[in-house]
C-alpha cells in the first residue's frame, strides 16, 4: 500500500537508538550465498558471538562503519540484524554490506562494525525484485545518513592511528 511504500524511504527512530552507538567485532563466516548471487549485494556474515553481542537490538536494517581485518580503511556499511523473513531463516544473523568493492572474499577475517543508526524494521516482501529495490534504497539512505557521522571513522575501536595534521 502507499503508506508502506512511503515508510520505506523514511529513517525511522526506535528504542534501538538508545543502545547506539554499538561496537561489535566478529569473524566473517560463510552464509547462504544469497547476498551476492541472488540479490547482487554481497554481505559479510558475522559469527555467533557477534550475533549474540547485538541480540538486544531491534531486528531490522542499520547503518554504520566497518573495518575488515588489518586494513587501514574504514568504510560505510548497511547491516541487517534479524531472521531474514524473506527466506525464513531459523537462526538470527548479522549481515554487513560494506559500501566498497573488494577484490576478493575475506572469510575468516575479523570485522569491526559500529552501529550508528536504524533505517527500518525487517520485513517480508511480495517479490525478490521488491526486496532488491528496498535494499538499494537502504544503501542510499544509509550512505546519506553516514555523512553526518564521519567522526566515527577515527573511532579508537577501529584501532587506526590517524594523523590530525
Amino acid at each position: 500500500n502507499e503508506y508502506k511504500s512511503y515508510l520505506r524511504g523514511v529513517t525511522m527512530t526506535t528504542m534501538s537508538d538508545a543502545a547506539l552507538p554499538l561496537r561489535v567485532t566478529g569473524r566473517v563466516v560463510k552464509g547462504f550465498g544469497r547476498g551476492s548471487k541472488e540479490l547482487g549485494v554481497p554481505t559479510a556474515n558475522l559469527d555467533k558471538a557477534a550475533v549474540d553481542s547485538a541480540s538486544h537490538l531491534h531486528t531490522g536494517v542499520y547503518y554504520g562503519f566497518a573495518r575488515v581485518g588489518n586494513s587501514d580503511e574504514v568504510h560505510k556499511a548497511v547491516t541487517s540484524v534479524g531472521w531474514n523473513p524473506q527466506y525464513g531463516n531459523e537462526e538470527k544473523s548479522v549481515e554487513v554490506h560494506i559500501l566498497h568493492a573488494f577484490q576478493e572474499d575475506f572469510y575468516g577475517e575479523h570485522l569491526r562494525f559500529i552501529f550508528l543508526g536504524f533505517l527500518r524494521d525487517e520485513q517480508k516482501f511480495d517479490s525478490l525484485d521488491a526486496l532488491i529495490s528496498q535494499i538499494n534504497l537502504d544503501i542510499e539512505n544509509g550512505r546519506q545518513e553516514l555523512n553526518k557521522f564521519q567522526k566515527y571513522v577515527a573511532d579508537p575501536f577501529f584501532g587506526l592511528h590517524i594523523s590530525k595534521s
